[in-house]
């Protein structure tokens, strides 16, 4: 079930609705990412180079103003800084584009674990309004049980903020400068939940590929959740489709990876709308999860009709 990127994965040209699909309550969109204009092109060259052509070439204003437009109701903005020496900079960033979607956009923090003064920059950034912090293990190729973390897990468990971390094996790929199998496994993040109580930490692609291992964490650890994000869209070989009625579901939160995808924006929202759950297990996985992870104030229960599309 290994989803090795290479430069010849598929781009798709599905048919991409104007709107969030009729009948789903209101959604949070729990994983978007956002850069400054040169990172981004950055962004899209090394997909271009190392995995799929990213249909949406988006800068950070466009990307906002998509999805909300189509009526996503809430909007969860995640970046990473890639070397040391450009958090601070990422969460001044953050925190202006931010300013500009007040009550849509929550903005989340990062860091470069190791890095000089990290617990001081993420202060900083929690102090600025920021909502969390997002780390990305495959990028940033850092231990999640190394010493440098700790400190950062304080940071976060002390301002009760929480950790959106891709610590999952994959999608794993030779252009990452480590090796995603050494650094990410289950009973890694198991010893984070465990050594830091009350830490809240999501998990994207719902822990992809160890996912009965995610699965059952869930079941044992109340502050953890998992995102949905590409895994439920049938892009990665999984072996077999994803049951979310199987999990946990006040655990599990939507996230659609945009811009960064191959697909229509709203190929994983069709997806669920698809799926046997009812409306109030819909509701926990579109808003009530994302709700209460990131504190959101009033995450509402009914999709709002969404301004016309450009």
């Amino acid at each position: 079930m290994r989803a090795m990127l290479r430069p010849d994965l598929p781009s798709c040209d599905d048919e991409e609705g104007a709107a969030v699909p009729a009948g789903l309550p209101m959604v949070v969109d729990a994983h978007v990412h956002v850069f400054p204009r040169g990172l981004f092109s950055a962004v899209w060259q090394w997909f271009d180079q190392n995995a799929w052509r990213i249909r949406y070439r988006l800068s950070t204003a466009r990307v906002f103003d998509f999805l909300l437009a189509r009526g996503v109701g809430h909007v969860i903005a995640l970046q990473y800084a890639h070397k040391p020496g450009m958090a601070a900079k990422l969460n001044r960033y953050m925190v202006k584009q931010c300013r500009r979607f007040p009550g849509r956009v929550t903005g989340l923090a990062t860091v470069y674990p190791g890095e000089p003064g990290a617990e001081r920059i993420l202060q900083s950034a929690f102090d600025a309004g920021l909502a969390g912090l997002k780390l990305h293990a495959h990028v940033q190729c850092f231990d999640m049980n190394c010493t440098a973390m700790g400190p950062l897990y304080e940071v976060c468990r002390s301002n009760r903020k929480p950790v959106v971390m891709h610590v999952g094996r994959e999608p794993k790929s030779t252009a990452y400068r480590c090796d995603p199998y050494r650094l990410c496994r289950a009973d890694k993040l198991e010893r984070v939940l465990s050594e830091f109580p009350g830490l809240k930490v999501c998990v994207p692609h719902l822990g992809f590929d160890e996912l009965s291992a995610y699965r059952e964490l869930i079941e044992r650890y109340d502050t953890l959740w998992l995102d949905t994000t590409m895994v439920l869209t049938d892009y990665f070989p999984l072996g077999q489709p994803v049951d979310l009625s199987a999990y946990r579901l006040d655990r599990i939160m939507y996230g659609s990876d945009f811009p960064n995808i191959p697909y229509a924006w709203d190929r994983e929202l069709k997806r669920l709308r698809q799926t046997s759950l009812g409306d109030d297990d819909l509701n926990r996985v579109l808003n009530g999860s994302a709700g209460a992870f990131f504190n959101l104030r009033a995450p509402v229960a009914c999709r709002q009709d969404p301004a016309p599309a450009s």
